[in-house]
């Protein structure tokens, strides 16, 4: 009988190996679990191309957005972890959304392999052309004198909310959320003079900045933004200590062969170092980053708690 147990445990090791070995002998699936055409969903087509060439396999973006990232987030951990089902996670699906939903179909602490850090991307804090301040500090003093002023964001419990949430906190102003489905309602309305600002991830809003429809006062960085070189952060504006970075990993269910993870690992780290999708991705408002999958796991529980805390001091959460 134990002969037999080792035979078989024995087998089983031998075909996880050759499986490993032979990675990856079909297609990937690349769930984004958000809207197509967004951050996320450029930053995954444009890096997918390039891994597809590189692995001789077809990297298949699937997007499956709702309540937050969860749901797309949800069927990444519920996949065979084989590699053949990957994720884009990011700040809120991986370390915010657990401290503000009641319900959470997975634990972003064991119910994932983190693979490679994808990058960051820049948040804006933006008035509408009819908003007479110019600076933050215009921008606060506006905002004392307007209890209640209202800033929008591409939805609720997104790092645009923490944003916005922290700059109310640290400035000592009261600012009134208005969650929007998606960057674009909100930038039409702020635009249009239906809402005074919006905290929102850059590259959605570059073009319209670009076009003088919007002022971006600050951007909520450590670092200023190379699209938007004029533009200060939030921290050099006056609010010391003020950072806001999101950032976005790849992930795969729990339990993934190492070997396989190192694949998948190496592969994007080479797409997102590559000169012309760096070119792209930056131009649009993101900094591409590739990291080890150790480095992603050590980001993800300690960002766990950090912004447990700050959700807690904010009394943030989403029904």
């Amino acid at each position: 009988m134990k002969v037999r147990w080792i035979a078989a445990f024995a087998l089983a090791v031998t075909s996880a190996a050759a499986s490993a070995q032979g990675f990856p002998a079909k297609p990937i699936k690349f769930v984004v679990p958000y809207l197509p055409g967004g951050t996320t969903d450029l930053v995954a087509r444009t890096v997918g191309e390039h891994v597809s060439h590189k692995l001789g396999q077809p990297v298949v973006i699937e997007n499956r957005p709702g309540a937050g990232g969860n749901i797309g987030m949800d069927a990444v951990a519920k996949a065979a972890p084989d590699g053949y089902t990957i994720g884009f996670g990011a700040i809120s699906t991986n370390a915010l959304n657990p401290h503000l939903y009641k319900k959470m179909p997975f634990d972003p602490r064991k119910d994932f392999t983190a693979i490679s850090m994808l990058g960051y991307s820049t948040i804006v804090l933006e008035v509408g052309p009819q908003v007479p301040v110019n600076n933050v500090k215009e921008f606060i003093a506006y905002a004392k004198k307007t209890p209640g002023l209202q800033f929008g964001t591409a939805g609720a419990g997104t790092s645009m909310h923490l944003a916005g949430v922290m700059f109310s906190q640290m400035a000592g102003v009261d600012l009134t959320h208005v969650p929007y489905k998606g960057s674009v309602p909100g930038i039409t309305d702020t635009i249009g003079g239906h809402l005074p600002a919006m905290f929102d991830n850059l590259p959605a809003s570059l073009p319209h900045i670009q076009a003088g429809k919007l002022k971006a006062l600050a951007v909520a960085g450590k670092r200023r933004s190379p699209s938007l070189p004029d533009v200060p952060t939030i921290a050099e504006a006056g609010l010391a200590g003020y950072e806001v970075d999101p950032w976005f990993g790849l992930y795969g269910p729990a339990g993934m062969d190492p070997k396989v993870v190192k694949v998948l690992s190496d592969a994007f780290a080479e797409a997102l170092a590559t000169p012309a999708v760096k070119e792209k991705l930056v131009k649009a408002g993101f900094t591409p980053q590739g990291s080890t999958a150790q480095e992603l796991e050590k980001l993800t529980q300690a960002e766990y708690v950090r912004l447990g805390e700050v959700a807690r001091k904010a009394q943030m959460s989403v029904d």
